[in-house]
């Protein structure tokens, strides 16, 4: 078993909290699709049920530090510099739908460095983890990205920006560029658990635009701990800042990039 930290383990601890409550509420979905409004309005309130719980647990394992969060936006701590970064439900719309992929994402920041990241997939009890200097896994598995090297042989995974979202144009030509060139793209619905794949190898990269912090920042850490590559589309590392990201593997991410640039 993979030595973890005590923030690790505060982190799961509170996720697999939350994710109880969660897997009820998603078993309830089935009853509530006869309505137009009503799923819509559960599921919201499922998302900040989750956080309620997050934050609460959270908060009394480690006072003091701040919060952002995805419902309930910038809470600052007791100026440890530390603090959570969270989304409660990635894969809302797979959620409301009945599909069975979507998680909960932890990841901690302090002084403004990513150093931890839990996302948790409730259904499947699948528990990826990772700490700076410590790699990355999956339960009690060791992760490392993927070994390819042939952008043909290779799967990517990205995110559609759907109605009132995005650039659709810039979207379909990064597309069209990269099932050109590849082994197929994956549009799974949970930008989070779409780095826990590329961190376990099952993805061999992916790329989305237009996120938000909360989405991505437990990824970063996975990926990063299992020996990938995570930028801007740029190159840089503005990810939180512009919400562009692309990981892959350390042989895929420049071919990627330029693919998709």
């Amino acid at each position: 078993m993979a030595t973890q930290s005590p923030n690790i383990t505060v982190m799961m601890n509170a996720a697999r909290k939350a994710a109880s409550r969660l897997k009820r509420d998603y078993g309830e979905i089935d009853q509530l699709q006869v309505s137009r409004k009503g799923p819509a309005d559960f599921v919201s309130a499922a998302d900040t049920r989750t956080e309620g719980i997050l934050r609460a647990e959270l908060e009394r394992a480690r006072p003091g530090y701040g919060f952002l969060l995805e419902e309930g936006g910038e809470i600052s701590g007791d100026g440890s510099d530390r603090r959570f970064i969270i989304d409660p439900l990635d894969g809302t719309t797979n959620f409301l739908h009945g599909l069975a992929h979507f998680a909960i994402s932890i990841a901690l920041e302090e002084r403004g460095e990513l150093t931890a990241g839990v996302i948790y997939e409730p259904i499947g009890d699948q528990m990826f983890w990772a700490e700076k200097g410590q790699g990355a896994h999956l339960n009690s598995r060791r992760l490392r990205v993927s070994a390819r090297n042939d952008m043909a042989a290779s799967l990517f995974a990205t995110g559609i920006p759907f109605l009132g979202r995005g650039d659709h144009p810039r979207f379909l030509k990064e597309l069209e560029s990269v099932m050109a060139v590849s082994a197929g793209v994956r549009r799974f619905g949970s930008a989070a658990l779409d780095l826990a794949y590329v961190a376990a190898g099952r993805f061999d990269g992916f790329w989305e635009r237009d996120l938000q912090p909360w989405d991505i920042a437990a990824g970063i850490v996975l990926v990063r701990e299992a020996g990938g590559f995570v930028t801007d589309m740029k190159g840089g590392r503005k990810m939180l800042e512009s919400g562009d990201i692309l990981a892959a593997n350390p042989d895929l991410h420049q071919p990627l990039m330029d693919t998709v640039g």
